[in-house]
C-alpha cells in the first residue's frame, strides 16, 4: 500500500499546524486523513475547503468514540496544545492529560509511527504556563518508550495564522495606532509553517528520520521589522508606537479582565522579550525541504489567493 492511501491522524489538527499539513498532504495525494480537534468552528472552516477529510469532534483529555480511529492508522502526528490562555488549568488539560490519553492507547498499537510536534520553547529562558507544559509533554513521550520523531519548531505563521502573525495583521487593519513593547528589537526566527508541515510530511515518508530535531527559520529578524513587513505586504497605514514595557504590560494585565482568551498576554510578553537564540541546523539539506525566504513567505501567508482569505476562529 502506498502512503498515500493510509490512514493518518492529526490529533489537534485543526488549528495553524493542522490546517497546513492538510493542505500539504492533499496536495501530494493523501487521501485517507483524519483530524481530530475540539474547536468546532475550525472544524467546520476545514470541512468547508477540504471536504475530502474526515473532521471530527474529539475532545481528547479524555476517552471517547474518537479513539476507534487508531485501529489500521499508519501514523498520528501529535498537534495538540493549549498555545495561550489565563489559565493553567487548561495548559494542563488539552496539552499534558491528552497526551497521556493518547500515549496509553498508542501502546495498544506498537506499529502506528508517532510524529511528535514539541516546541523550541524547550530551550528557552522563558517560563510560562505555556513553556512548562509543552516540557512536561514532550517528557511524557520521551517516557512512553513509544517509537517516535520529535520536531521543535520555533515561532510559525502562514495561513490560517488565528493566534500569531495573523492575528497582528487584523488589529493592524482596525487600529491608527500599532503598539511595539519598548524598543521592539528582540530577536525572532519566526518559520513558515508550510515549511514546516513539508517536514512533517517527508518524516511520514521516511520513518527512518527518527529522533529529535530543532526547527528554526534559517533568518534571524527583529520583532519590529516583522511587523513592519506586515504593514508593508498588507498595505496597512497604521503607525507604529513605541510604548515602554511596564505601560504594554499593565495595558495586557487590562485588557485580561474583559477577555478570558486574551490574544496576547503578560506571560507572552515575557517570553518574547526574552534573549533567545535558537539552534539552527540544516534541515532544508537534512529533510529535502527548501527555507522559503521570509520576504516571500509573508507574502505568500497574506495575500496568497487559495488560502490566505481564511480566518480561523481565535
Amino acid at each position: 500500500m502506498h502512503w498515500q492511501d493510509k490512514k493518518i491522524i492529526l490529533a489537534g489538527g485543526a488549528g495553524l499546524v493542522g490546517q497546513n499539513l492538510v493542505a500539504q498532504l492533499r496536495a501530494r495525494g493523501y487521501r485517507n486523513l483524519v483530524v481530530l480537534d475540539k474547536h468546532r468552528a475550525n472544524l467546520a472552516v476545514l470541512r468547508q475547503w477540504q471536504p475530502q477529510v474526515q473532521a471530527e469532534y474529539a475532545d481528547l483529555a479524555q476517552a471517547g468514540e474518537w479513539q476507534r480511529h487508531v485501529e489500521g492508522a499508519a501514523a498520528l502526528v501529535m498537534l495538540q496544545a493549549q498555545i495561550g490562555g489565563t489559565l493553567e488549568t487548561e495548559f494542563t488539560r488539552n496539552s499534558i492529560t491528552s497526551t497521556r490519553l493518547i500515549l496509553a492507547l498508542l501502546k495498544h498499537y506498537p506499529n502506528v509511527q508517532l510524529i511528535h510536534i514539541s516546541s523550541s520553547v524547550l530551550n528557552s529562558a522563558a517560563d510560562d504556563f505555556y513553556t512548562r507544559s509543552k516540557r512536561t509533554q514532550e517528557q511524557l513521550v520521551r517516557a512512553s518508550g513509544l517509537a517516535c520523531t520529535i520536531l521543535r519548531p520555533t515561532l510559525m505563521f502562514g495561513w490560517f495564522d488565528r493566534k500569531h502573525l495573523g492575528w497582528l495583521a487584523r488589529f493592524m487593519r482596525r487600529v491608527p495606532l500599532f503598539p511595539i513593547p519598548g524598543h521592539g528589537h528582540y530577536l525572532r526566527q519566526p518559520l513558515y509553517a508550510a515549511d514546516f508541515c513539508r517536514i512533517i510530511v517527508r518524516c511520514l515518508e521516511k520513518p527512518e528520520l527518527s529522533g529529535t530535531y530543532n526547527i528554526s527559520g534559517q533568518e534571524n529578524i527583529d520583532y519590529i521589522d516583522i511587523i513592519r513587513r506586515i504593514r508593508q505586504v498588507t498595505g496597512s497605514r497604521t503607525l507604529l508606537c513605541r510604548l515602554p514595557y511596564r505601560v504594554f504590560h499593565a495595558l495586557l494585565r487590562l485588557w485580561a479582565w474583559f477577555d478570558r482568551n486574551p490574544p496576547f498576554t503578560t506571560q507572552q510578553l515575557a517570553a518574547l522579550c526574552t534573549r533567545d537564540r535558537f539552534e539552527v541546523i540544516d534541515w532544508p539539506s537534512l529533510f529535502g525541504v527548501p527555507a522559503t525566504p521570509f520576504a516571500l513567505a509573508i507574502d505568500e501567508t497574506f495575500n496568497d489567493r487559495r488560502y490566505s482569505h481564511i480566518i480561523l476562529e481565535f
